[in-house]
């Protein structure tokens, strides 16, 4: 079934559409009644889902101006509101029923069973045709009793034809029924979806259940089967589910609870900044309003997300706000304990152990979540501090512990070992002071020195960052020395705190290191093992020098330790070989040798050594000098391959993988398109802003193509404001389009200079590929180029692929025409045909239209022409009726825009190669003109 969903609360709507998708219904959603409006004029639903408090057009004037109009849909309005007064109010409005946040999302399914069978169709009895039967209560469809495993959309067709039988349906009617406006795919994806639901009906002995009718589409096949009919189901089970639904709701609303965690701790702190003693100061009534909204949609939401206390707390606040009077002291004492309380309630659901670890001393031993998200602990005897800390680290997903004390945060870690440790130097007093207060000072001044000391020994190593107010050069010499990662001066923003946190976390998160140890002695081969293998490292072992060069092949290791006297082939030799191999040439080697002249040590790094360490094994010293070793080569080789600026691939290590890439192309017979793509105007950008703006720029580009490419593309940065972006098995149109809407997201990025917003900017880019442009890299690059210098010629703002041409004035061979009188739908679609490369021209009427479009020689020639239904003087039929007898469509393909779904069958006799039913969104009409083109 499609059903409308207006609701403001993103992440309550999120949860709701999941459920409801996975009862195989189709939903549409809206953000606020205005948009919910429009999508109701345009579309006939079958339950509309309204929250009462909304942006732009509240749910309660909604359903009035709905039922005014004579709509009949069900309605079933949703709101934090539970006085009988707006119950009477809403049911008066015109809704069929009520339902009270929160509310589980089994009590909404069931409230909407309750309303389709009281409705004017029956929507929950059991639905059949001849032996096929398909239960909508319980999502199920049985052939003679054997039950039949559809998909979501192999059961939403079905259902559609079992609940139609007459009617036939075109692949465009199944789209539009059955996929919501964001995510329309092309008409290819029903045809495979008919034909898994016919094999599938196959299998079970229902063969020839769905008939194609040629030239128009599919509908049910009633001639071998008995006519279905409507069976009423006797013992209606509503809790009754093929799979498990309470445990999925309840998978998927911890799922939706982890996302929606920042946005509720953001809405707690517009509570807190309106209840605060200077709120008139900073927002007055705009800031009062605001919290009002915030506090309605907790107490609609956190009871849905298990959070009861924190639902009634809400609720309680929102009550308050709504005094339009000044509030009295205890009111406004009353109001600020509330808030307090739920942000309390959150921070415990979020992180429970927060506020036990900020307690000085813990009745109990300290206990960390069982989340997996990386431990941060907090040493400092600032409490106000410490907690902004923590609230900041939870939006960079880590926990948190504070310790106010060296000594509280020994305690800590004997229970739970953090990951990583925030540090301060000294402390004030203790509470505990003792007769002798100058050597008690002393010794705090020391604490934090004498934790990161002790830190320093432990096995294996912890990262530590010293945050103080201390700066003096002895004390970063001394954080220096007892290998403290990071000195961060106070004061300083807990941004840029965590920015520090975790870069540190990232280096010590590295891919598990293997080493080849090669010696002839069996024993010192499993002492070496024994000794490494603890600190993460994998330990391969060869005890015969021959086989050196398959097992080095085999093993691939990040680091080679050799003895230097063996049997057949030494380690002098090997490493000889080693160095002179190009491939291998830079694996860092260690020699063990009990030899410590210094003719051996000079020879030993004469052949391409790295390191040595003399036998017997000091295991402290042998494991300091490899995990030492194998990181300043891995910094060595990601500088050498990563752009430092961007952190994308630079030209040299991306020329190997786009390498990679083709050769694979090559050998699957796969398209793989190569992209160039330059910065429209970043030159003047860094003259008006300054370089660091640039660099920003330049820095958010290489996010938003790597969040939005796939991992296997290959997104590099060549130089400058270039980058190079490589597509494996991705055709050019389609390469060109993914990059368009890139480009468009773009557009909507702002950053801000000396305080104020300032556009990102754009970029242009051409688009190469295998085969047909070139057979090695460097040629495609070559045509992206030519490509990219094209778009940038043409004004820049677009992606174009090789072969586009500038439009010839002279001929105005155009690739789309768009009829239409709205400059608010041309505008926005012309400028993405222009993103896109397409050569477009508009007209605004009919007459216009035959003058330029008609006759045997007609000025304008076009590969596509869009027609609006809806134009001035002669409407779209009547201009395609004409435009039909004059032989155009044998040359361009028309398609028409904004019909009712009645009207496509009229469309298809009169030429027309496609239709847009209302309403005629952008996505849609870029998608079929897609499909157009490739026709």
């Amino acid at each position: 079934m499609r059903i409308l969903l207006v609701e403001d609360d993103e992440y309550l709507a999120e949860l709701l559409t999941h459920a409801l998708v996975e009862q195989h219904h189709t939903v549409d959603r809206s953000a606020d009644g205005l948009t919910g409006w429009t999508l109701a004029e345009e579309r006939t639903y079958d339950l509309i889902l309204l929250d009462v408090m909304l942006p732009k057009l509240d749910g309660i004037s909604f359903c009035r101006q709905l039922r005014a109009k004579g709509s009949q849909a069900p309605i079933l309005l949703m709101t934090a509101r539970d006085a009988s007064t707006d119950k009477v109010i809403g049911l008066d409005a015109g809704a069929d029923d009520y339902l009270v946040k929160p509310f589980s999302p089994q009590e909404l399914l069931a409230r909407m069973r309750a309303l389709w069978r009281r409705g004017t169709v029956a929507k929950s009895p059991i639905l059949k045709c001849g032996e096929l039967h398909l239960d909508p209560s319980a999502c199920e469809v049985t052939y003679s009793g054997a039950l039949v495993h559809l998909t979501p959309k192999e059961y939403a067709i079905l259902e559609l034809f079992l609940r139609n039988t007459q009617r036939v349906y075109s692949r465009s009617a199944i789209l539009d029924q059955l996929w919501g406006f964001e995510d329309l795919p092309g008409e290819d994806t029903v045809k495979a979806h008919i034909k898994g639901l016919r094999q599938k009906l196959k299998a079970v002995g229902a063969a020839d259940v769905i008939e194609t009718v040629y030239g128009l589409g599919y509908r049910l096949n009633t001639s071998n089967t008995t006519t279905p009919s409507v069976v009423r189901n006797p013992a209606l089970d509503l809790s009754k589910s093929p799979k498990n639904p309470e445990q999925q709701t309840r998978s998927l609303v911890a799922k939706i609870w982890e996302r929606a965690k920042t946005k509720t701790l953001q809405q707690i702190e517009i509570l807190e900044a309106a209840v605060s003693p200077d709120s008139a100061l900073e927002g007055g009534d705009r800031l009062w309003r605001r919290a009002r909204q915030e506090a309605h949609k907790l107490a609609g939401s956190l009871g849905t997300f298990g959070l009861a206390e924190g639902s009634q707390l809400a609720r309680q606040i929102e009550q308050i706000l709504q005094i339009e009077t000044a509030l009295s002291p205890d009111h406004q004492q009353q109001l600020q304990q509330q808030v307090a309380s739920l942000r309390q309630v959150l921070e415990e659901a979020i992180c429970p152990s927060l506020h036990k670890q900020t307690k000085p001393l813990p009745d109990k031993p300290f206990k960390s979540s069982t989340a997996q998200e990386p431990l941060l602990l907090i040493v400092d005897d600032d409490q106000l501090l410490a907690e902004r800390v923590g609230q900041e680290a939870k939006q960079w997903g880590l926990r948190t512990a504070i310790a106010p004390t060296p000594q509280v945060a020994r305690l800590m870690m004997e229970s739970d070992r953090p990951d990583v440790v925030l540090l301060d130097l000294s402390f004030a007093e203790s509470d505990e002071a003792g007769p002798n207060r100058s050597v008690q000072d002393s010794e705090l001044a020391e604490a934090g020195l004498n934790l990161l000391a002790e830190l320093n020994q432990q096995t294996p190593h912890l990262p530590v960052l010293v945050f103080t107010g201390r700066g003096q050069a002895v004390d970063r010499v001394t954080v220096a020395r007892l290998k403290g990662r990071r000195f961060l001066q106070k004061p300083t923003t807990p941004a840029c705190v965590l920015e520090a946190v975790t870069e540190v976390l990232a280096q010590d998160r590295k891919v598990e290191s293997s080493i080849l140890v090669v010696d002839d002695d069996p024993l010192i081969l499993h002492a070496l093992q024994t000794l490494l293998e603890p600190w993460g490292l994998r330990v391969a072992t060869l005890d015969n020098s021959l086989n050196f060069w398959d097992e080095l092949e085999a093993t691939k290791p990040d680091l080679l330790v050799l003895d230097i006297e063996m049997p057949d082939l030494d380690g002098i030799e090997l490493c000889q070989t080693l160095r002179n191999d190009p491939h291998w040439n830079w694996l860092p080697v260690l020699f063990l040798t009990a030899r410590t002249d210094a003719s051996t040590i000079q020879q030993v790094f004469a052949v391409g050594a790295d390191d040595y360490a003399s036998k017997p094994v000091i295991a402290p010293e042998l494991i300091t000098r490899i995990l030492n070793r194998i990181e300043r080569t891995r910094l060595l080789r990601n500088r050498t391959e990563t752009d430092s600026l961007t952190g994308t691939a630079n030209r040299q290590q991306s020329t190997r993988e786009l390498n990679k890439l083709l050769q694979l192309a090559q050998r699957s017979q796969q398209p793989f398109c190569l992209s160039a793509l330059r910065l429209d105007r970043l030159k003047q950008a860094n003259d008006q802003y300054g370089h660091g703006f640039g660099d920003r720029v330049l820095q958010q580009v290489a996010q938003l193509l790597q969040h939005k490419l796939r991992p296997e593309d290959v997104v590099s940065r060549w130089s400058g404001a270039e980058f190079v972006i490589g597509m494996y098995g991705m055709s050019r149109n389609n390469s060109v389009e993914w990059l368009a809407e890139i480009l468009e997201a773009l557009r909507q990025i702002e950053t801000t200079v000396e305080g104020k917003a300032a556009s990102t900017g754009t970029f242009s880019a051409g688009v190469a590929q295998y085969p047909e442009d070139g057979m090695l890299l460097r040629d495609l690059y070559q045509s992206a180029s030519a490509a990219l210098e094209l778009a940038e010629g043409a004004g820049g703002d677009r992606v174009l692929a090789v072969g586009w041409q500038p439009l010839q004035e002279a001929s105005l061979k155009t690739d789309v025409v768009l009829v239409h009188p709205d400059s608010a739908f041309a505008q926005p679609l012309l400028y993405a045909l222009e993103t896109r490369g397409y050569h477009s021209y508009w007209l605004q009427d009919s007459e216009m239209a035959i003058e330029l479009l008609a006759g045997s020689n007609p000025e304008v020639r076009s590969q596509i022409i869009l027609i609006e239904k809806n134009l001035p003087g002669l409407d779209g039929f009547e201009l395609l009726k004409h435009l039909s007898q004059d032989k155009v469509t044998q040359c361009s393909k028309l398609i028409l825009l904004s019909l009712l779904p009645g009207e496509s069958e009229k469309a298809l006799n009169l030429g027309a190669f496609d239709y847009i039913t209302d309403p005629c969104r952008l996505p849609i009409v870029m998608q079929r003109l897609r499909r157009a083109c490739a026709v």
